[in-house]
């Protein structure tokens, strides 16, 4: 990455010891019933493979039915959790930043910016990261890069499991803990089946990224900025200007161009088509394997819709984390439409090309997907 002066626009290792130095404890556990616990998660990744292949259909192609997956499964705590997303944001942001530091070299005052704005932006980015370790259950890191300690499969990818945060949901929804822990896993295995078993798909959603950074058009000093206001709102000040729950902005409301809107467009609904995609199978697949699967899916989504007061309200606001609980939701509905129309076959179609992807209209519409595509390919 290039930087001026030896200062980079983000110091990365500021932020990782930031969000360590604030993330929360988790819930009290002895050594053993830790141990016990990973090994369950291990377990549950495991086994999760072969349910999700069988409910969706999906396998490597030229496995012949089989899907195995060189991409590790990682239990993690909450700071593994942060170190192995800042690598992560690295890699995908490189491109965006290094544009925004060329710019900063030829606006006045972008000496004293480069000596000061890496470490704000990685204290600010620190923040926002520690705020959001205590929530993640689960992730499939698409484009994560491989570490010593952090490993990935070869084009990339890895589960990750944060063992402190799903025994945290776990007691808190007073539902069967060994249930709930396969149900996350079969939440996450499939988002690793849909990467495995679709080759295109990680190299079609890179490249949206990439486009969509290619076309911001933003000063360092605004980014740092929207930052601040992500800070201000978890030491629980409201940032200048907002007023009341539906003030603020996204943080991705400050890079949006035409152009973006018609990406992020496209985004939305692919993301809408997963996350959807993976709620349907966990809840396909856990009448057979997860007895509880029931209340488990009532109780959680009572918990997912509710927030925990102001401060969560407005930083989900702020992160876009609104639009991704609305992700959950239309595309689960998408996905459950679709499989009672044309069976799970005909839904498997979504994933021939990024050319029958669903537009973020035909989300909302599942009947306009399967009319476009069933009807040009009968």
């Amino acid at each position: 990455m290039t930087s001026i002066g030896g200062a980079e626009m983000v110091d990365w290792n500021l932020a990782v010891a930031t969000a360590t130095r604030f993330v929360r404890p988790g819930p009290e556990v002895s050594r053993d019933e830790a141990r016990a616990i990973v090994a369950e998660l291990r377990k549950h990744a495991k086994s999760s493979e072969e349910h999700v292949r069988a409910f969706t259909r999906m396998a490597q192609p030229g496995t012949e039915g089989e899907a195995p997956h060189d991409t590790p499964v990682l239990v993690v705590d909450r700071p593994g959790w942060i170190k192995a997303n800042v690598a992560g944001f690295r890699a995908v942001l490189k491109p965006l930043l290094a544009k925004m530091e060329d710019r900063r070299s030829s606006t006045p005052g972008g000496a004293v910016l480069g000596a000061v704005g890496g470490k704000v932006t990685g204290v600010e980015l620190g923040m926002l990261l520690s705020f959001l370790s205590s929530r993640v259950l689960g992730q499939y890191e698409t484009f994560a890069p491989a570490s010593r300690d952090l490993p990935a499969a070869a084009q990339g990818g890895r589960l990750l499991l944060v063992a402190p945060n799903v025994v945290h949901v776990e007691r808190e929804l007073e539902v069967d803990p060994h249930d709930f822990r396969l149900w996350v896993c079969l939440h996450e295995e499939t988002h690793r089946t849909q990467f495995t078993a679709v080759p295109w798909l990680r190299d079609h959603i890179e490249g949206e990224i990439q486009s969509f950074l290619g076309e911001t058009d933003i000063d360092p000093g605004t980014l740092l900025e929207r930052l601040r206001e992500a800070a201000q709102s978890l030491a629980g000040a409201k940032p200048e200007g907002e007023e009341g729950e539906e003030g603020g902005r996204s943080l991705v409301d400050i890079v949006q161009t035409p152009a973006q809107r018609e990406i992020l467009g496209r985004l939305t609904a692919v993301m809408s088509l997963l996350e959807g995609h993976a709620d349907f199978v966990m809840d396909g697949v856990g009448p057979d394997v997860v007895p509880s699967v029931a209340e488990i899916r009532e109780k959680f989504q009572k918990r997912r819709a509710s927030g925990a007061g102001r401060l969560d309200q407005a930083l989900r606001k702020l992160l876009g984390l609104d639009a991704k609980l609305r992700q959950y939701r239309d595309g689960e509905r998408f996905v459950s439409a679709v499989v009672d129309e044309v069976g799970m076959d005909g839904f498997n179609r979504v994933w021939t090309s990024p050319n029958t992807l669903p537009t973020k209209q035909e989300i909302a519409k599942p009947a306009d997907w399967v009319a476009r595509v069933h009807r040009k390919a009968d």
